[in-house]
């Protein structure tokens, strides 16, 4: 007797990055096995999904997440489970998140291999970014450590002096490290004598509450940083990816480097391309206490259409999860508070809404939300529905709209900052590595079976994935 696959989605619209088409959807030992023209019989399945007239997309690669971080005497609410659980939710079905040493004593290698334990508790597949704060001379070897352990990024701040900050000579070192070992360097890029010096000001004259955030934090000093940090990155020949830009200008320069023959990349947030700099002045400023800060309206509107015109490579959620509790400790000071919004649960519809009023296709949602993220960062079996890829799925219908309650989310806080907005593309289905984990009957929690992956070199998966833009023939035959 043949075998029976486990799962069939059928009749459903599958969207890629690079096109859709009709489609059964076969799911087996995790893997889609198949891809069947809908003209063609539904295949027998142990289990079979109706999604006519429903979209269904690949499960979303959320590359910049923090999960239980520890900064400075301040720690995020969630852990794994919690984490992944609200990934799910959110139909994000891999995160990347972060090691980065949670003090001086903490070595990168350390935070690694610090995070991979406490990943085990995960729902959904979890990959990691080291970061580095210093330079010495065991760097090299750690980093050498890192890529056998499957991660091939590291994360370098250009501010938060006297914390996460790394000078300039450890950015280049590192930079070639990374060269070397076919990685990909990511930056946070704001440049920290403008921040220092602006906050200071504001300090002297007692403008330095939550309500001035977005004064002390102006957006040249993003501009700024990002223009020096790809000049570093020319001259080192390193790749480089720039998370949380929420300025065009900051995208115009990598636009301007990519076509000067430079491999970098922008990544930008759901709250930059949805909220403006009026929050501060609204009733709960504390509420969206971020770095960068939200900008002026009118940089939101040009920065959302860069993300239309496919000028951003990837959105990610920056998930940071503390609670209204710990944002209101020092609202008086933005010096003191602790930075990060809750997000890993929203990212899908805020984006797909923001990105599809903006004139966006599905297509190119499909690509910020999954596919870029997944080539970008080196994560194989991700980011596409085709044969032989892990089967992290998304069923969606793109006319259903949702309001955002904060209190109603699983992202382990008590608020959203998109609190009450209406948004469409929220998951109706949610099928992990195989496993269906969210349907009309609600979650499905499948325990912590998500899986470290560890990730390729850049430039080989790169070169190996680039055949996958345009596949010449999407669908089987029925076997």
């Amino acid at each position: 007797m043949s075998h029976i696959p486990e799962l069939v989605i059928a009749n459903g619209i599958v969207v890629n990055s690079f096109g859709r088409h009709t489609a059964h959807v076969v799911v087996d030992g995790g893997k889609i096995q198949q891809l069947l023209d809908a003209a063609q019989p539904v295949p027998e399945a142990q289990h079979t999904i109706d999604a006519s007239g429903k979209m269904v997309i690949p499960g979303g690669v959320d590359g910049h997440c923090h999960v239980a971080q520890v900064t400075g005497r301040y720690r995020t609410l969630d852990d794994f489970q919690v984490t992944s659980t609200a990934a799910l939710w959110g139909g994000t079905t891999t995160i990347i998140d972060f090691g980065i040493p949670r003090d001086a004593q903490e070595s990168p290698l350390q935070a690694i291999l610090h995070k991979k334990a406490l990943a085990r508790a995960s729902r959904c597949d979890v990959a990691l970014h080291g970061a580095v704060v210093q330079w010495d001379e065991t760097v090299p070897w750690q980093l050498e450590q890192m890529a056998t352990e499957g991660v091939r990024s590291v994360k370098m701040y250009t501010t938060n002096r006297g914390t996460t900050m790394a000078d300039g000579d450890t950015i280049l070192k590192v930079m070639r490290e990374m060269v070397r070992l076919d990685g990909l360097t990511y930056i946070h890029a704001e440049h920290d004598a403008i921040v220092a010096d602006c906050t200071e000001q504001h300090a002297a004259d007692g403008l330095i509450g939550i309500e001035h955030l977005h004064r002390t934090r102006p957006g040249l000093a993003e501009e700024i940083s990002v223009k020096e940090t790809l000049a570093m990155a020319e001259y080192a020949g390193a790749p480089v990816y720039f998370v949380h830009q929420s300025t065009p200008g900051a995208v115009d320069l990598v636009s301007q480097a990519r076509r000067r023959g430079q491999d970098a990349y922008s990544e930008t947030c759901p709250h930059y391309i949805t909220l403006d700099d009026s929050v501060y002045a609204g009733r709960f400023p504390e509420w969206y206490a971020c770095c960068p800060p939200m900008r002026d309206a009118q940089t939101v509107s040009a920065l959302k259409e860069r993300l239309a015109a496919g000028a951003v490579h990837t959105i990610s959620s920056d998930h940071s999860c503390y609670d209204l509790s710990q944002k209101r400790e020092r609202t008086d000071d933005v010096r003191f508070m602790p930075h990060g919004l809750p997000g890993v649960e929203t990212r899908m519809p805020v984006t797909f809404t923001a990105m599809l009023d903006a004139g966006a296709a599905v297509e190119d949602f499909v690509e910020v939300f999954a596919a870029g993220p997944a080539r970008i960062n080196a994560v194989p079996g991700k980011g596409v529905i085709a044969e032989g890829f892990d089967a992290d799925l998304v069923i969606l219908d793109p006319s259903e709209s949702r309001s955002v309650d904060g209190n109603s989310l699983h992202m382990g806080t008590d608020f959203s900052p998109f609190d009450g907005l209406t948004l469409r593309g929220w998951p109706a289905v949610v099928v992990s590595n195989g496993r269906v984990v969210l349907d009309a009957d609600g979650f499905h929690d499948p325990g912590p079976v998500g899986r470290f992956v560890a990730r390729n070199g850049f430039t080989e998966h790169r070169d190996a994935v680039a055949p996958l833009s345009l596949p010449a023939a999407p669908f089987s035959a029925v076997s």
